[in-house]
């Protein structure tokens, strides 16, 4: 049998990977980087049991973090005559990685907000056509009608 250390999340690292998640980080990917915040490097299997992943879901994230250029990856040497291991860590120090997500959201925000004022300027231009027409029908019934005339239309 074998014993291992096996890491687990604390109350305040659980609320970091939500935090994360709530600016639209994939949760998958929140809790390889909270757990790389203190871990200065891990195999694939240690990534598993500290983040309480699947195999196949670390194996997504850390390609995405890899990707990205957060992660990288580098082989172990096996003195045992076994495979090496994969062994894993952050490409750039952690808070360099922090603000890059936070310019990330920052640009998407601006976007968007572009986006909400052409929406604006594009409701705008409506209710000035609407406007406009509405003055053109006033003046086109004032034109047909006598002033008698439009008062009983616009008492109805």
């Amino acid at each position: 049998m074998r014993l291992e250390n096996v890491t687990f999340f604390t109350d305040e690292e659980e609320e970091f990977v939500n935090l994360l998640i709530k600016i639209g980080i994939k949760k998958n990917i929140a809790r390889i980087l909270v757990f790389f915040k203190n871990i200065p490097y891990a195999t694939s299997h240690d990534i598993e049991l500290g983040t309480d992943m699947r195999q196949s879901e670390v194996s997504v994230a850390m390609q995405y973090l890899t990707d990205k250029g957060w992660i990288r990856r580098r082989d172990s040497s096996a003195d045992n005559g076994s495979r090496p291991k994969k062994i894993y860590e952050l490409s750039k120090p952690f808070d360099e990685i922090m603000e890059i997500i936070g310019n990330e959201k920052k640009n998407e925000v601006s976007s968007q907000l572009v986006v909400v004022q052409k929406l604006r300027e594009y409701v705008s231009r409506s209710y000035d056509k609407l406007a406009l027409s509405l003055v053109l029908y006033y003046s086109l019934f004032s034109i047909l009608f006598s002033s008698e005339e439009m008062s009983l239309i616009f008492a109805l």
